[in-house]
């Protein structure tokens, strides 16, 4: 049973740390951002070179390095994302009238550019480790790439609960593509889904050995913090509440003002989250 916790221990803290460091670093002035996303970028290189040099390891301490490797990786593109060097060509807020296809193409085309990158990583993590023992980092980027888009298309097809705290400023047009309604029953289909792997990546963790079982420990993991993610869509409780430490006081103070926010945004049904903030702070 150790050598399945110790995993979710370091599985659940570096996800943890790594998302909470990629907040702070956003949160810096924006004159710093070149800076970090070129040592982000080199980090990277290290990482795929890591990714790499541990694919024909199977021990526990090459999954760890793997998995490792692979949050590294989602980072970069996480924070170019974030800093707004890779989005898409759509930088304006959701048009009022904009319904069914429309609204989609419109929300789509703000971050094409991020998925696409993301996707590209995944195949070339994949075409390095082709064939090796050691499939923990494309596991897990792949894991966290389908996590990260249905928590996307549940947040555009409406949940109860948003969280847009966290959202950098020039980022805030994004919450325009977003929606507050009861769950629909792509959120039932996706908790659904995101519990069977779970399960699966559970019972193949505990039936394997070595460095196999680690990986899968590790990639069960993640699916389990996926679905704690997506049950925060649900419930009257800000996720990003954790994260305060990662931000400066000014960023603090608009978390507890939303926090406030919260029962007046959870009332309105399909409806767009800035809309309802502008009516709570009127």
């Amino acid at each position: 049973m150790t050598e399945f916790a110790l995993p979710l221990l370091f599985a659940t803290v570096l996800w943890f740390v790594a998302t909470g460091f990629v907040l702070w670093l956003d949160k810096l002035p924006s004159h710093t951002w070149p800076v970090s996303i070129t040592l982000a970028s080199v980090a990277s290189g290290f990482a795929m070179g890591g990714i790499i040099a541990t694919a024909e390891e199977t021990s526990a301490w090459a999954a760890y390095v793997a998995f490792a490797c692979a949050l590294v990786l989602w980072g970069w593109h996480e924070l170019s994302f974030l800093m707004g060097f890779v989005t898409g060509p759509n930088r304006n807020p959701c048009p009022p009238d904009a319904r069914g296809w429309r609204r989609f193409r419109l929300a789509a085309s703000t971050l094409i550019y991020h998925e696409v990158a993301m996707f590209v990583c995944l195949l070339v993590m994949a075409a390095a480790t082709w064939g090796k023992p050691n499939q923990t980092a494309t596991l897990t980027f792949l894991l966290l790439f389908v996590m990260r888009l249905s928590a996307k298309f549940n947040i555009f097809a409406g949940v109860p609960h948003l969280s847009t705290e966290m959202m950098p400023d020039h980022m805030r047009y994004l919450a325009s593509y977003f929606r507050i309604a009861p769950p629909r029953w792509f959120f039932i289909l996706s908790v659904s889904g995101i519990a069977v792997l779970a399960a699966w990546l559970a019972d193949l963790a505990l039936s394997s050995r070595g460095g196999i079982a680690t990986g899968y420990a590790l990639a069960f993991a993640l699916v389990a913090l996926a679905f704690l993610e997506h049950g925060f869509l649900v419930v009257p409780w800000q996720d990003t509440a954790i994260f305060r430490w990662a931000m400066p006081e000014q960023a603090r103070q608009r978390l507890q003002k939303s926090a406030n926010e919260t029962v007046t945004m959870s009332a309105q049904t399909d409806t767009n989250p800035l809309a309802v903030r502008q009516n709570a702070v009127q």
